[in-house]
């Protein structure tokens, strides 16, 4: 079977194709036959050694797949050949089989594409455990999202609206504004390239307070970082909610006197370890996203496609904040 892997450390131009052997599940494990592997912030650490965790060499990077269960391993319950599903990976989803936990797994309802349904895990999987469970969102807020137009950006925007709220849309081109606003979005700021001196960060921070309105964001949902977060903090309401989701752009040295000042809270988003630490929590909010996309509330947006053997192509553009929605490498 064809495998992306990383054999030395470096950015995407170090990833090679290559045939390896198909591996077997162990027992509690299943071999999966993938359909698709989305493309996440992660995949662009874990190649260069920047991760929170580093596996062995050589190993495939790609966090979440979408496939067709082809073997099951001892012991398995509540899955059979056949079955499509989804999977959260620490990496090894860019080849085309793998063996995963059964426990890791999620059907896929009839109807629903498997290649869109690649995207659904970790992006939506994240917002709707930032927003629920770390930032009581409640019907009626305002909510202001950084990094809008990308995969975990346009989740929240879909996940916001359908919980009944006001949405404020932060991006970083008139083209990301039109799809934050195609997704959903009620007011959009197209905010200026860091890094920022004092007038430009203090500019930004205007631009939020007047998009937000004269009562602040309820909740600041920060992707992005940098340069970026001090300005969206000084929109906040009274008791605001500040989620920390990730940093792309940098890790943020935040005025912590404007904390006491709004009486708010940063809260952090750890997707990954709230999936191990409550496994049915987080098997409740993936079947309540599955429902949302029946009702058609939410939807993936894959942007473009590519073939494994062009999985690069996919991180390097993703690397670079090219990105819109999500990138997906197939494996037809």
């Amino acid at each position: 079977m064809k495998s992306v892997l990383s054999k030395e450390t470096g950015g995407p131009e170090t990833l090679v194709v290559e045939q390896i052997e198909t591996p077997a599940p162990g027992t509690g494990e299943v071999l999966i036959d993938v359909a698709a592997c989305a493309i996440n912030f992660p995949d662009t650490l874990i190649i260069r050694d920047m991760y929170q965790f580093k596996p062995p060499r050589p190993f495939a990077p790609g966090g979440e797949i979408s496939g067709t269960i082809e073997q099951l391993g001892e012991r398995v319950e509540g899955f059979a050949v056949g079955d499509r599903v989804i999977c959260g990976l620490g990496n090894g989803g860019l080849q085309e089989k793998v063996v995963a936990p059964a426990a890791k797994l999620f059907k896929v309802p009839d109807g629903i594409d498997l290649v869109q349904a690649s995207a659904l895990l970790m992006t939506y999987g994240t917002t709707i455990h930032g927003l629920k469970d770390r930032g009581d969102i409640k019907e009626g807020e305002t909510v202001l999202i950084l990094g809008a137009a990308g995969g975990v950006g346009l989740s929240a925007i879909e996940l916001a609206k359908a919980y009944g709220c006001r949405v404020v849309a932060a991006v970083s081109t008139e083209e990301k504004a039109e799809v934050a606003r195609n997704a959903g979005a009620d007011e959009v700021v197209i905010y200026p390239r860091a890094p920022f001196d004092k007038d430009t960060s203090k500019k930004l921070a205007s631009d939020f307070k007047e998009a937000v309105g004269p009562n602040g964001a309820d909740i600041v949902y920060d992707i992005v970082g940098g340069d970026y977060s001090e300005p969206a903090l000084r929109s906040i309401a009274w008791e605001g909610r500040f989620l920390v989701v990730g940093f792309p752009a940098g890790i943020a040295k935040m005025p912590l006197n404007l904390t006491l000042l709004k009486s708010c809270d940063i809260r952090g988003v750890f997707w990954g370890a709230f999936t191990a630490r409550e496994p049915e929590r987080n098997n409740a909010n993936i079947a309540e996203l599955f429902d949302l996309w029946k009702a058609g509330k939410i939807s993936p947006l894959i942007s473009e496609t590519y073939p494994i053997e062009r999985a690069h192509e996919a991180i390097t553009k993703l690397e670079n904040r090219g990105a819109i929605g999500k990138l997906v490498v197939t494996m037809e």
